[in-house]
């Protein structure tokens, strides 16, 4: 099978890469984060990608366009439920990809994070695959969570401190 794999960060793909490869399938990559702030964090989160994607020979397609303006408009009024905003546009955006360019099936990262909110995840993804007509692919990959902690901290990876959002920048650094 062909999947497309919604990544947020390098760190976050080690595990769930291993995984639908160890599944035998073929898995190619798709940075879409217009939620980070600021640029020089997203800057950091991309290059990080680009690196260890390389290393891993892993295929990654970017759609590289800041739309920090963007994501706030939508955000704006809506701070409390944003994160169901933000996990339904970046996999609007993965599905749409997927389907374009004849994949399988598409799946995220996000799944991957203990500190997500992933039965919301689970349940926006199938509703996004649906009405693309691509299905996405369930796998609780936070099983994985400490093994690719480690492994991330051994090859020296950039590891963030908080999700994405400036909202979460400010939850992450105001305590």
């Amino acid at each position: 099978m062909k999947i497309l794999l919604h990544i947020c960060c390098a760190p976050c793909s080690i595990y769930p890469v291993k995984i639908l490869r160890n599944e035998k399938m073929t898995v190619s990559g798709y940075f879409y984060n217009n939620n980070i702030h600021p640029y020089t964090e997203y800057k950091k989160r991309l290059d990080t990608l680009v690196q260890y994607a390389k290393l891993i020979d892993l295929e990654v397609s970017f759609r590289d366009d800041y739309d920090i303006e963007g994501f706030l408009q939508k955000i704006v009024f809506r701070e409390k439920n944003r994160c169901m905003v933000c996990y339904h546009e970046r996999l609007m955006a993965t599905a749409v990809y997927a389907k374009e360019n004849q994949f399988d099936s598409f799946t995220t990262t996000l799944l991957y994070s203990v500190y997500q909110k992933h039965e919301e995840i689970k349940a926006i993804g199938e509703s996004v695959g649906k009405s693309i007509g691509v299905s996405f692919y369930y796998n609780n990959f936070r099983t994985g969570w400490k093994e690719g902690v480690d492994e991330s901290r051994r090859l020296e990876l950039y590891r963030q401190k908080y999700c994405g959002c400036i909202y979460s920048e400010k939850e992450r650094y105001l305590r």
